[in-house]
């Protein structure tokens, strides 16, 4: 028997790699004779460096950054020397599991760090860039990173703004003549699963803004200011991108992307499965593991176990997804092939406690899902041969 292992990270928890690995370990502690596949997955969020680094070589580089609210932290990026390639999360350096809940202001929470990361990434040598836009903290629209950038944006007394995280309605101005120079000569890959405009009832605000902090008496000031900006920036660039697929990703930041790299955008899951050649090697495999933190019925909508499902049901393989927890409409993912989802936690417990424990759980969840296997596999080969 030959089982592929492809999960997503569990976000805030473990990455995609800790989760194939612990996967792996719960297989051959049940079954040493079974052959496994490990291909950690991800849809440009968190885990995309893990993800491409597992399948394509290189390392990570720590680089010291600013997280959303302005704190100097340890981030990382991945570096593959021998193609001049970075591969940079929003979420490593202007992420949500950066802050506690207390911590969420919109009106304070800045890319800058990404933009920081971007820039250590073009002094050593990068020529391409794939950059990860799930999981950001922010609706500052991209001006955080843009600022690291070299951009600079203006007040109406045409003073420089310092950093001003969501507040973009103070902007009234901007000055593109000192952008990084290297910019001019760089490929950009946009890695995101998110295809929301920049603006309006599925834009970034009203979507994503809640998760950031947004409430609901600051949603029409912040998509009011977000479309203040964008006008200018359009009027800057000759350029409309606002309602342009993705746009709206990571607050904004797609948007400013467009207005000024001209990136091209990837479907992150697609991507992922390219690079590693999933659809290649699921021909070899019986059965697949996948899963991340939570599954529903929104898993429809790009998310790992489901991409690997569809995948796997065009050659009728079987998959069953672990998951740290569901919510309605799971019931739809079995007709996207997935065969079964499996939550990993044992018994009731605070979410805190579930995340730390994470690589764990999935272990001891693995482990149970292979002992029955293992019946089943026994005693449906004992029926055959009578």
């Amino acid at each position: 028997m030959k089982i592929m292992i492809a999960p997503d990270s569990f976000k805030g928890s473990i990455s995609s790699t800790q989760a194939a690995q612990a996967i792996d370990r719960a297989v051959r502690e049940v079954d040493p004779a079974i052959e496994t596949v490990l291909l950690p997955m991800a849809d440009g969020g968190e885990g995309t460096v893990d993800a491409i680094l597992w399948n394509r070589g290189g390392k990570k580089i720590s680089c010291s950054a600013e997280d959303p609210i302005g704190r100097n932290i340890e981030a990382y990026y991945g570096w593959i020397a021998e193609e001049k390639m970075a591969i940079i999360e929003t979420a490593s350096a202007s992420g949500l599991p950066l802050l506690k809940k207390e911590e969420l202001d919109p009106d304070k929470a800045s890319s800058f760090g990404t933009g920081q990361l971007i820039v250590d990434a073009l002094e050593r040598g990068a020529e391409t860039i794939v950059l990860g836009l799930g999981g950001s903290a922010t609706v500052d629209a991209g001006i955080g990173l843009f600022q690291a950038l070299g951009l600079k944006f203006f007040d109406v007394q045409h003073k420089e703004l310092p950093r001003i995280g969501g507040q973009l309605s103070r902007v009234e101005s901007l000055d593109a003549s000192a952008l990084h120079p290297k910019l001019s000569s760089l490929k950009l890959i946009v890695a995101s699963d998110v295809t929301n405009p920049l603006l309006g009832e599925n834009g970034a605000a009203a979507i994503f803004g809640p998760q950031k902090g947004v409430s609901d008496s600051q949603l029409a000031t912040v998509e009011q200011g977000m479309e203040r900006f964008s006008r200018l920036v359009v009027e800057a660039t000759g350029e409309d991108h606002i309602q342009k697929p993705g746009s709206g990703a990571a607050g904004g930041i797609g948007f400013m992307l467009y207005s000024f790299l001209h990136a091209e955008f990837r479907n992150g899951l697609e991507m992922i499965a390219e690079i590693s050649q999933l659809e290649k090697r699921l021909l070899e495999c019986d059965l697949v593991l996948t899963g991340e933190g939570k599954i529903d019925g929104q898993s429809l909508y790009g998310k790992v176990p489901v991409g690997i499902g569809r995948a796997a049901l065009k050659n009728n393989i079987p998959v069953i997804a672990f998951a740290g927890a569901v919510g309605e409409g799971i019931e739809r993912l079995e007709e996207e092939g997935v065969t079964a989802v499996m939550v990993i936690g044992e018994r009731p417990m605070p979410l805190e406690e579930a995340m730390l424990r994470g690589e764990e759980l999935l272990y001891e969840s693995a482990k149970r899902l292979m002992k029955l296997l293992s019946i089943g596999i026994k005693y449906g080969g004992e029926a055959k041969n009578e």
